[in-house]
């Protein structure tokens, strides 16, 4: 077993594998039922446990420490972002404090905060009633956005363009106060936010900070859907060079504002007429596979160094590595309905430039409506030398890709719309 050592928070195995080729043995935290014969030959020590609840992980993890002695806890999914933070408090271990892991995922204390601190940000106020909805118009305008406190996914994310639109916005917020999804005992939609609409493209900061200093690592262009769901990133992001160096200040503004010291994170912003504004940001690496387009178009691999900075083989760059090529990625959906047929995958994977292209359903499968990125069915990463080149094979693979829903008129019209969009 390695000397030092690292304790990691669920995410996939590619966060155990990377620690272990860096040197570290791995102390691994995980759900039951996501721990795999893989991760029994890598890891040091498994425990198997619900790490959303605290009164469980607490005196786990300082028993296990009093063992194994690891030195610092890493997680690459929001899932776990709080319990390391917590962990990090409890045992001294330096990195972000569950203070400011909580001020990033809770969104309403965010915004307290920054405007504490004098720091650029809007208009907030938590929603409980459908009065709330009508005052914060009537305070600061329409349209506004109405979210989870802390929710990602994008699920329930909704504009609301003007008073008539308040009771449909209040409804939904009812509706999904009593609804349940996959992922709840981590995120559960039970406080909602109200917060001024930033108009404008939209983009993500991706960061890493060493002892303080925050180093920019890519900018990401994102691409969404009319309900706010991403429909695909590109790096780097087709703007110019004064808007890419607006983009990082105000990142770099915020961070600072909000406390991270230590580690990755993934800010998305909107590039309003006013400037940079920010929407959330995160202590994570960003998700739907940002970081593995930040590795094929910088050749920094951000999941590494989450789980195994410092260490010698991991040494801290002065600033951005240079871009070796642009990097996009795009998501399949089709029409709601059971899944009959999937077509053109062979051929999608064997176009020039595809680094991956994965469908997450089967024949017999149901596809739900498009509510949120969990109810997207796939996704293609591709490669080109500039960023359109690289949108444009993702493109033709969603083009290609077709998972018809349904059968005869119907499957028709599922497979038409079952493209990626």
């Amino acid at each position: 077993m390695s000397a030092e050592r690292v304790l990691i928070i669920g995410g996939r195995i590619e966060n155990v594998r990377k620690a272990v080729e860096q040197g570290l043995g791995v102390v691994y935290l995980q759900q039951p039922g996501q721990f795999t014969p893989e991760h029994a030959k890598l890891v040091d020590a498994a425990f198997l446990v619900d790490f959303a609840d605290w009164s469980v992980v607490e005196p786990v993890v300082t028993a296990a420490h009093k063992v194994y002695g690891f030195t610092r806890v890493a997680t690459t999914g929001e899932a776990g972002v709080e319990v390391a933070g917590r962990i990090n408090d409890l045992l001294g271990l330096g990195g972000v404090s569950h203070k400011v892991a909580r001020r990033l995922r809770d969104k309403l204390s965010m915004r307290e905060h920054l405007a504490r601190v004098g720091a650029p940000t809007v208009p907030a106020a938590e929603v409980t009633d459908r009065a709330a909805l009508e005052a914060f118009g009537a305070a600061h305008g329409y349209p506004f956005i109405v979210k989870p406190v802390d929710g990602i996914a994008s699920l329930g994310v909704q504009l609301v363009r003007g008073p008539g639109e308040v009771g449909a916005a209040w409804d939904l917020v009812r509706e999904l106060r009593s609804s349940e999804h996959q992922f709840v005992q981590y995120f559960p939609l039970d406080r909602f936010i109200a917060e001024a609409y930033v108009d404008g493209p939209e983009f993500s900061v991706e960061a890493f900070t060493f002892e303080g200093r925050h180093v920019v690592v890519a900018v990401t262009e994102k691409l969404t859907d009319a309900n706010f769901v991403e429909a695909g990133h590109v790096i780097p992001a087709r703007i110019d060079a004064d808007a890419e160096r607006a983009l990082e200040a105000a990142a770099v503004e915020f961070l600072d504002a909000v406390g991270v010291t230590h580690g990755p994170t993934h800010t998305e912003l909107r590039l309003s007429p006013d400037g940079p504004r920010v929407i959330e940001s995160h202590n994570r690496p960003g998700g739907d596979r940002i970081r593995d387009l930040v590795e094929e178009a910088y050749g920094f691999d951000m999941e590494a160094y989450t789980v195994a900075w410092p260490c010698p083989g991991l040494p801290a760059p002065a600033g951005r590595p240079p871009l070796v090529r642009a990097a996009a990625t795009r998501f399949l959906t089709a029409e709601p309905g059971v899944v009959s047929r999937i077509e053109g995958v062979d051929a999608a994977r064997a176009l020039e430039g595809v680094v991956e292209l994965a469908v997450q359903v089967s024949a017999g499968d149901e596809v739900a409506a498009l509510r949120s990125s969990w109810d997207r069915i796939g996704q293609v990463i591709a490669v080109g030398a500039d960023a359109d080149a690289a949108l444009a094979t993702c493109d033709e693979v969603c083009a290609s890709t077709v998972v018809v829903t349904g059968e005869g008129a119907a499957g028709a019209a599922g497979a038409a719309a079952g493209t990626g969009r």
